[in-house]
């Protein structure tokens, strides 16, 4: 006895426009399924206003009250629906949480390779195009030609598992074109190759700008500069409290912050990454910019968290990731200026959605041109970082050399990123 596909993911569309629509899942139960989830419902351009999650072991009913984002993308709700099914465990009765995962193999990776004359907001229009076609950037090499010309690489794969064939590398070409327009030279989609191993990292981060970029604690000075937040009485608030009064089998959670797009992910990967199991979970609408979430969880033995110092460590976890999730700061890098954004790699090897995205977009909202960009991965002594690096070109509105116009980059940087 199963469930049909059509009755795992039900889409529940809003009648009126600014209503909400409601996704409902009902699949067998996994560790970090509401995490796979949440990543998939960011990568579209949505945000969850509120949500209810329940399970009892082996089975779970989730439904979420979803809206576009302040910048959202062509939404095609078939495609999303897809997303969703492709996560979650099958949907048999036999299924239990001990059965081993069974794991796909890795999505091939092409290389988008493409030469064009250099202009204002080209770098977040092509990747618009991409995020709108469900191709995923892995990694990226963007470099500017003295001449005034951009050679892009992309290294993508695609979230439909079709781009092998020619009917989806057309498409793709097509619309690059459409959106390059004359400016394009030269536009090329293949399989990449040795290549791809030699962009897997990031260059050399310099001890200072690592230590700024990947430091665990924020100084009270710099909680302005990296959470900036217009009320700074709304980030003291952020608390998670513990309690194992109200349940015999279960610890609850009592989570209280500033709301930010992506929040509801950036708990569950924490908790993914514990072996946090949440067997019930309620997401509050926002009051005054503030998040509440109701969680009773367990460990992965099913047993709750009595142990101080791990009740201590989780709450630490967690208090980083609401505070922070994202690390925003503009450097020096020889005689250019470089913004850095990294924010920390789910323990599963996937990075954070649409980064790139906000990120090309901010600055294009600016008016500021990027000279060269890449995409790595960076290791602290305790986790992998996704790491963003932009040259940014001097020829723009701003003295990027000023520190006025420094912090200004910063903040509509992060705003964008944090949906503020």
């Amino acid at each position: 006895m199963g469930v049909q596909s059509d009755d795992v993911v039900v889409i529940q569309k809003a009648k009126q426009p600014g209503e909400p629509c409601v996704i409902t899942i009902n699949c067998p139960d996994k560790t970090g399924l509401g995490c796979d989830i949440c990543s998939i419902i960011l990568e579209f351009g949505l945000y969850i206003t509120k949500g209810d999650v329940s399970t009892d072991g082996r089975w779970c009913y989730i439904v979420l009250w979803v809206v576009p984002c302040s910048s959202p993308l062509i939404l095609r709700w078939s495609n999303l629906k897809h997303r969703l099914l492709s996560v979650c465990p099958s949907c048999s009765w036999s299924f239990y949480l001990d059965q081993p995962a069974t794991c796909s193999a890795s999505s091939p990776v092409y290389l988008l390779k493409f030469i064009c004359v250099d202009r204002k907001g080209l770098l977040h229009d092509v990747t618009q195009v991409l995020c709108e076609l469900e191709l995923t950037i892995q990694r990226v090499k963007v470099t500017t030609t003295p001449d005034g010309r951009v050679l892009d690489l992309f290294f993508i794969t695609d979230n439909k598992e079709i781009l092998h064939t020619k009917t989806r590398q057309d498409e793709t070409l097509e619309q690059l074109h459409a959106v390059l327009g004359e400016s394009c030279i030269s536009c090329e989609l293949q399989l990449a190759g040795p290549e791809y191993e030699c962009h897997q990292g990031v260059s050399s981060l310099s001890p200072a700008v690592a230590e700024e970029l990947f430091r665990c604690e924020l100084l009270d000075r710099e909680i302005r500069s990296q959470a900036l937040s217009p009320d700074m009485a709304i980030l003291k608030k952020a608390s998670v409290t513990v309690d194992n009064s109200l349940s015999p089998a279960h610890t609850l959670l009592q989570i209280h912050c500033a709301d930010h797009k992506g929040l509801l992910y950036d708990i569950m990967r924490t908790l993914k990454d514990c072996n946090i199991q949440i067997a019930y979970g309620r997401f509050s609408p926002t009051t005054k910019n503030c998040r509440d979430l109701d969680l009773f969880i367990q460990q992965k033995d099913l047993k709750k968290i009595v142990d101080p110092e791990k009740q201590s460590a989780l709450c630490c976890c967690l208090k980083v990731e609401m505070l922070h999730p994202l690390r925003v700061i503009i450097a020096n890098r020889g005689p250019d200026t470089e913004l850095l954004v990294a924010n920390p790699v789910e323990l599963s090897g996937k990075g954070r959605p649409r980064v790139f995205y906000d990120v090309t977009l901010a600055l294009k909202s600016l008016g500021i041109c990027i000279f060269s960009a890449e995409i790595g991965r960076h290791l602290t002594s305790d986790r992998e970082w996704e790491v963003y690096r932009f040259l940014l070109d001097e020829k723009c509105n701003f003295q990027l050399s000023n520190m006025v116009a420094r912090n200004q980059i910063v903040d509509k940087v992060r705003r964008t990123l944090m949906g503020w």
